[in-house]
């Protein structure tokens, strides 16, 4: 799984390189290609393993149902393949780079079945959001207190 949090420089490239502890996990899946596309500021980046799942799940909706079209239209369209090279790092596309609006400073962020790529003032920005937030009905609804 994907979980924690890192703190990363991105090259003048647009190059980051995925922490050791995510390569191992990608590594285990034999995993070394990854889909990255936008979402809500921030970039996701699912290995194949999960984004073929995505890309089911999506397919099984109803074409005609406008919201799953757009979202579709706006979530796939965005979606690139990046491989890992050999130091493992992943280039972020120029596209994405400019929708998360990243710079030097970005910051990883495990998400379970995929993990976030985000520029650091906006994680920070949207990490003071959330811990203001109660979370007690989440908790209670995934029945873990």
């Amino acid at each position: 799984m994907f979980r924690g949090r890192h703190s990363l420089l991105m090259d003048n490239k647009g190059r980051i390189s995925i922490p050791t502890r995510y390569r191992e996990f990608l590594q285990e899946r034999q995993d070394r290609l990854l889909f990255l596309t936008n979402y809500e500021g921030y970039i996701m980046a699912f290995p194949q393993s999960e984004w073929v799942k995505v890309e089911a799940k999506l397919a099984e909706q109803p074409f005609l149902r406008r919201n799953f079209r757009e979202f579709q239209r706006f979530f796939i369209n965005s979606a690139e393949e990046c491989p890992l090279d050999r130091q493992g790092r992943i280039l972020i596309p120029p596209a994405l780079r400019e929708y998360a609006k990243l710079s030097r400073e970005v910051i990883l962020a495990g998400a379970v079945r995929c993990f976030e790529i985000w520029g650091r003032q906006a994680y920070d920005t949207h990490r003071q959001d959330l811990e203001a937030r109660d979370f007690d009905e989440v908790l209670h609804e995934l029945q873990i207190i």
